[in-house]
Parts: structure tokens; sequence; C-alpha cells
């Protein structure tokens, strides 16, 4: 979700700085660790002394919950969403439901049938445990999927999943460095159904995605 089909990441970023301060971080160097990966994770492994750390997570996402300014989806993602089988797509996020829910409000994107959020895992990424999920719940199988990401995290747990990853550039400052497609948005593709039922991404541009199926 963050990062593939919206931007939360001045809001995030705000949040997880004004934290990280707190407790004496070098702000810099952490910011880049919390993406595409679950609140839960980041803040265990730090192994700060004497921090709560689920009393840590509620406060982060409670201050994720109250800040939205900035977020804002990504160029003609909710287009491409809308036109999708709505049984054959879900959104896959190491967010925690209620702050999934309340950012995709905040874009006006549309909900899914089928969301896996961090309560739905025991391991976050970039164990494949929510991709895998995400396929059975979908009756698919995971080589048959195309996963959307843009964090390192997530395409690792895609690729241990065993899916086809396509990753999405809109909100990095550097160029991807990556062997999988790679998209700055949703603007140049079409989703088609076969006569199969397969469904398959037709692009305008120059790259081909006929053989990812979703």
């Amino acid at each position: 979700m963050d990062g593939t089909i919206l931007s939360s990441i001045a809001s995030a970023e705000r949040v997880w700085a004004a934290w990280a301060l707190k407790h004496g971080l070098d702000v810099e160097t952490f910011l880049p660790t919390i993406h595409g990966v679950r609140a839960v994770e980041t803040v265990r492994n730090l192994n700060l002394p004497g921090v709560d750390v689920m009393a840590e997570v509620e406060a982060l996402t409670q201050a994720e919950l109250d800040d939205v300014d900035g977020v804002e989806a990504i160029a003609g993602a909710a287009a491409f969403l809308g036109a999708l089988p709505p049984e054959r797509w879900a959104i896959v996020t190491s967010s925690p439901r209620r702050l999934a829910l309340r950012r995709l409000e905040a874009t006006g994107l549309p909900l899914p049938r089928l969301m896996i959020t961090a309560e739905d895992v025991v391991n976050g990424k970039p164990a494949p445990d929510c991709f895998l999920l995400a396929a059975e719940r979908l009756g698919q199988k995971p080589q048959d999927c195309l996963v959307f990401e843009d964090a390192p995290a997530g395409i690792q747990a895609a690729e241990a999943a065993g899916a086809k990853v396509m990753v999405i550039t809109a909100t990095h400052t550097h160029v991807a460095r990556t062997p999988h497609p790679t998209i700055p948005g949703y603007g140049a593709l079409t989703p088609l159904l076969d006569t199969t039922g397969r469904l398959t991404l037709a692009a305008t541009h120059r790259t081909s995605f006929q053989d990812a199926s979703v």
C-alpha cells in the first residue's frame, strides 16, 4: 500500500523522526529502516533499554492516524485498481488495519475485498507470510501472482513467496537497482482478461508485462 498505491512518506517520516529524536537515535540513519516493515519489528529490533515495545507501537500508530497531511494516491492508481476484477486483487501491507483504512480514506482509493495487514501474520516482511496468505485467500498459487512493491523488505518477501514482482518507483529518490521490471506509476498499464479468465497487463510503452498474472 504505502509507496505502491499511495505515498505516506511525509507523514510517516514526521512521526518516526520525532520518535527517533525522543529515543536518541540518529534520524538520518534510522528513517530508511522503517519502510515496508511492521512497526513492532522496527521497534523490537532496536533493543532499546527500558522500552515497552507494544506501548511504543500503539503510540506511533495513533500519531500516524492523527497525521495524514500529504498522504496522496500514486499517479494512475485509482483508475488501475478500479479496472481490476475486485476478486482478483488484494492489499498486503505492514500497516495496522485501522491505519491502512485511514490512509486509503484520505486518498479516496477504493477499498479491496481482501486486505492483509500487520495483525494477520506472525512474521512481517521480509518474511513471505503475508503474500502467501493473500494468495491463499485469493485462491491463487503464489507463482501466479504479481506483487507491486517499492521497499526492499517487501520485494524480499514477494521473492520468498515465489511471486512475480513489479517495482513502483514513484516515491524513490534514487534509481532503483533491481532485476524486476519497474514503473513510476500506473498510467501506462491496462488490465486485460483473456478468454481463459487469465488476467494480464498490457503496457503502452516498450516494457511488456503479458506474462504476469494477478
